[in-house]
């Protein structure tokens, strides 16, 4: 394990910029957070439909009384780019490079296979976030998940200097659960009809890690449980 500013330990090749900036890549082994580029439309599309059964039941909808709908990928692609350089929301791809370790690759060339989003960014005396995430099916139970979740939590406590990060799930969504039981998020509650899911409000568990709960870095503390 390698030493990191601010008392927090990252596994050995984690390296995180000094200050924070987007674009921003991510990485430990395999497992890649990197923006989703322009040029991966026709990926990206592909898998959001390879992945609809195994995804639309926990799938964002809108309201019918919202006054917008659902962006096009271009658009946005455009509207997340936006917020991200306003600190707004961390767009990651997850994505995962099989070359690992035989062949160096660039980060950019690592398969799209999710994504990872922070979102919700609060800074004054809040300095916290969401996040949230989804995996191709042929990739999930690796453990790809918990290991891009943890390593952007700690991104978001060393680098942007948050102090609470929470996830919030359907009750129903046993696979989901299963990453924050393997993380050691505390939970908090229920929040009833708490986001338009699926075609209609619903109930939500509450998640949350303060920075100081996990001094060791939650990616390193993940491991060593593996281990």
């Amino acid at each position: 394990m390698s030493g990191a500013a601010g008392g927090l330990r990252l596994p050995e090749g984690v390296v995180f910029p000094a200050q924070h900036g987007w674009p921003v890549t991510l990485r430990y082994q395999a497992v890649v957070l990197r923006p989703i580029n322009r040029r991966e439309e026709a990926a990206w599309e592909a898998l959001r439909a390879a992945n609809y059964q195994w995804t639309h039941e926990w799938d964002a909808t809108m309201p019918p009384e919202a006054t917008s709908r659902a962006l096009a990928f271009p658009g946005w692609l455009r509207w997340t780019e936006k917020q991200a350089k306003l600190n707004k929301v961390l767009p990651f791809g997850l994505a995962h490079d099989p070359y690992w370790p035989k062949v160096t690759r660039l980060a950019e060339q690592s398969r799209l296979i999710g994504q990872v989003s922070v979102s919700n960014i609060s800074e004054g005396s809040a300095r916290s976030a969401s996040v949230g995430y989804w995996i191709d099916q042929r990739y999930a139970g690796r453990g790809i998940v918990p290991t891009a979740v943890a390593l952007a939590c700690d991104y978001c406590w060393q680098v942007m200097k948050l102090h609470r990060i929470e996830i919030c799930i359907r009750p129903e969504n046993e696979r989901s659960l299963r990453v924050v039981q393997k993380l050691g998020f505390r939970e908090e509650g229920m929040r009833p009809r708490y986001l338009h899911i699926n075609g209609d409000w619903r109930d939500h568990r509450v998640f949350a890690l303060n920075a100081e709960e996990v001094p060791e870095g939650l990616l390193c503390r993940y491991l060593a449980g593996r281990s």
